[in-house]
């Protein structure tokens, strides 16, 4: 089998998106017949340039910035198409080629003009707005990035969603998104992670319990809310230290925010950490915190911080609650003074800390193993070629 996987985004470019893609090239590439050969032939195709990044290294073909006529030639090529969120050009390509083709939803943008369901001016959490016809206020939303951007934007959901609907298959992560998406032939597979994130720690850390966040420093991940909760614990004379891993635009205004606060000696920004640092400064951590605004589908990083044994604590948005279950608390999106509190439980309660340790690990791995991820998707791709009239 011929799989083309289409992905905007790619290596060397960070993101969950880009490690969903990487993880899925990967190990579909690696399932072998009977006989030892390779069950698929595997292409990733990207926009992302590749910097200093050698392809070579990858067990699988990559093609980057392909041109409208190659990237046709690569889709008439290959036998199934795999779209990591709903892309115009090649799912138009594939469509009219009428190749088997299955988008695996990333985002929201089948049903929201800025793909995040967030109103970006006030940063809440949208109600769902274009689904309801309100489309005035979708584009009030996204007016920030000019009118003519905000309605190619809000344009662009309806086409997005209406080629959605004549795909083979669409793939959501997490049941949540797909109650939401309300469009046919959806199937839920979870992301997967591989079994390679060290193992839950014996005994929490020394001294004074360490919060940590990790993601991308934009206002969507609610960076600030975590800050504006360590400013009232500080307030409270809580002793605590806050990690900050991760890089981006919001950077210097949360240093600032941090120094207005009198929290400078609490909070420590590390940047992007390498893969050894990474794990390193997560062994300090007492808890993870994910305190999203919006935007999340299912939440990579709450998955890999209850693989390694770590307590989290994450917004309660309807991802985030899916994927933590029992393994795990949550707070009302938005509202510091409820993580506040779950903090507090957490610092005071060493007993529930440990037990949070146990429950999430052992979650990981019998719900969203990369096994099972792999298999479930090699099983789509059979189904769609099997249907296909000889």
């Amino acid at each position: 089998m011929k799989l083309l996987i289409y992905s905007h985004f790619f290596l060397p470019s960070i993101g969950g998106v880009e490690t969903v893609v990487l993880g899925l090239a990967r190990g579909l590439g690696e399932f072998r017949t009977p006989d030892g050969l390779r069950r698929l032939a595997v292409t990733v195709v990207t926009e992302t340039s590749p910097g200093s990044f050698d392809d070579h290294g990858l067990p699988f073909r990559v093609v980057r910035r392909p041109g409208l006529a190659q990237l046709r030639q690569l889709i008439r090529g290959s036998d199934v198409i795999h779209l990591a969120g709903p892309a115009l050009a090649p799912l138009i390509l594939a469509l009219l080629a009428r190749k088997p083709v299955v988008v695996e939803h990333h985002g929201f943008q089948t049903i929201c003009p800025n793909g995040q369901l967030l109103i970006e001016p006030a940063g809440a959490v949208c109600p769902g707005h274009f689904m309801a016809g309100r489309h005035r206020e979708c584009l009030r939303c996204t007016a920030g990035q000019g009118w003519l951007a905000s309605y190619k934007l809000w344009l662009s959901t309806f086409v997005r969603r209406f080629l959605c609907t004549r795909v083979s298959a669409n793939i959501t992560p997490t049941r949540w998104l797909a109650g939401l998406l309300h469009i046919p032939r959806i199937t839920v597979i979870p992301h997967g992670l591989e079994r390679t994130v060290a193992p839950g720690r014996a005994a929490a850390p020394l001294g004074p319990p360490v919060v940590a966040f990790q993601g991308r420093l934009v206002t969507t991940k609610g960076v600030r809310l975590l800050l504006e909760a360590a400013r009232i614990l500080h307030e409270q004379n809580h002793s605590f230290q806050v990690l900050i891993i991760g890089e981006g635009p919001e950077h210097a205004a949360l240093e600032e925010f941090v120094r207005e606060s009198g929290l400078v000696g609490r909070v420590q920004f590390t940047g992007q950490l390498a893969p050894a640092h990474l794990e390193a400064a997560l062994a300090r951590a007492s808890v993870v915190v994910a305190p999203s605004l919006g935007g999340e589908v299912f939440g990579l990083v709450v998955a890999e911080n209850m693989q390694r044994g770590l307590p989290v604590i994450a917004s309660d948005l309807g991802a985030f609650a899916e994927v933590v279950g029992e393994g795990g608390l949550t707070f009302h999106t938005g509202e510091v003074a409820d993580l506040v509190a779950k903090l507090v439980q957490l610092f005071n309660n060493s007993a529930l800390a440990a037990q949070l340790s146990v429950v999430a690990r052992q979650r990981i791995l019998e719900l969203f193993s990369q096994e099972r991820m792999l298999e479930d998707h090699l099983r789509l791709y059979d189904d769609l070629l099997r249907s296909i009239p000889r």
